[in-house]
């Protein structure tokens, strides 16, 4: 029955009871049988009313609590994960009384028409400029309209020479929302700085004598300073990723791992303080933009509800259908560089002269 649930099924409302609610007895841990939330709009019923769940999220529990909403009993439902409970709340369990709402996905609109080449979500044979071009379309009407964009990115996209396309997407407010880990913010200084990533000369591609010590450097250098922001503001980051979300006011939250070096003192080492970042910088989001950052793209996935659209660009082919297959219907895979990829989009963006122009 929760297999059902999940792809949407109902009964017949007559026939729906109120949902089965159980309190914790501990914080942190529910009451045995809690249903586990999806990333579908949920709602539940309690005291014979449908109640649309807030706060949508996957692999939480739902928590029925008195309050002020729209609905006429007072009653509210949010999805909370497991270690943000408390003694004393009142957790759904059980399967009845619980409904989601699931939109028609494309492979199931397309599943009536005849074969075709490439027709799968992901496919590195399809052109990437079809794609990009209407990535570009979307980009430019979330702008237009006050929408919010975030982008979570690796590493990689230094390496590749993305910087400048990306730093050039959070100048021209395409961005409103960094996520990502130590080694981006670092690399992405390294390049302004000394003009390398990870050693390797930017311009000609060849190692630098000494160049293992430059991103070394770069920490010590922001640590001397206090933050990013204040080493940007003392002149001595003067272009790059990072310094275009400080000078435009560009929130950013970047997650530790156990293999960072230093980290930045904007380095957020405490992982559940962290993910709460994460969390509070996806709110309200549009669409998200996954470059190149398989773990950290796969956690945004997961704090992520049905109806965010989410561009995940890899070269793996298998991390695109890993994120394609977390069951969303408005992912979407391309599997090219990213260094190319953000080159594609930046020029697409040049090219439109209105929000609604047709591509």
């Amino acid at each position: 029955m929760s297999q059902l649930i999940e792809l949407g099924a109902v009964t017949s409302s007559d026939d729906v009871g109120n949902a089965i609610v159980e309190t914790c007895d501990l914080d942190g841990v529910a009451p045995d049988d809690f249903y586990v939330s999806n990333i579908y709009p949920t709602e539940v019923k309690i005291n014979n009313q449908w109640i649309r769940v807030q706060k949508q999220r996957m692999d939480g529990a739902i928590v029925i609590s008195d309050g002020n909403n729209d609905s006429s009993n007072g009653v509210t439902a949010e999805c909370r994960i497991l270690r943000d409970l408390n003694q004393g709340d009142r957790v759904v369990v059980g399967v009845e009384g619980i409904r989601t709402v699931r939109k028609k996905s494309n492979r199931e609109l397309k599943a009536k028409e005849e074969f075709s080449f490439m027709g799968a979500g992901v496919s590195s044979e399809r052109r990437v400029e079809l794609v990009v071009e209407q990535i570009a379309w979307e980009l430019r009407q979330i702008r237009d309209r006050g929408g919010k964009v975030v982008v979570t990115a690796g590493p990689v996209v230094i390496h590749t020479g993305g910087a400048k396309h990306l730093s050039g997407l959070i100048r021209d407010g395409y961005v409103q929302g960094l996520l990502g880990g130590n080694a981006i913010a670092v690399h992405d200084m390294e390049q302004s700085l000394m003009g390398t990533s990870l050693g390797v000369d930017m311009q000609k591609g060849t190692p630098v004598r000494g160049g293992h010590r430059h991103h070394l450097k770069v920490i010590n250098t922001v640590r001397r300073y206090g933050s990013i922001a204040q080493a940007v503001e003392a002149g001595i980051i003067t272009h790059g990723i990072m310094y275009e979300c400080v000078k435009h006011n560009i929130p950013f939250a970047l997650a530790g791992s156990i293999r960072d070096d230093g980290p930045l003192p904007d380095t957020q080492m405490d992982l559940i303080k962290a993910q709460e970042e994460y969390a509070q910088l996806l709110e309200g989001t549009d669409m998200i933009l996954m470059l190149s950052t398989m773990l950290h793209s796969i956690g945004v996935g997961n704090m992520t509800p049905a109806g965010v659209k989410m561009v995940c660009v890899d070269i793996n082919p298998a991390v695109v259908t890993k994120l394609s297959d977390r069951g969303s219907v408005e992912s979407v895979g391309v599997v090219t560089d990213v260094g190319l990829f953000l080159s594609l989009l930046v020029n697409q963006l040049d090219k439109l002269t209105s929000p609604y122009q047709q591509i």
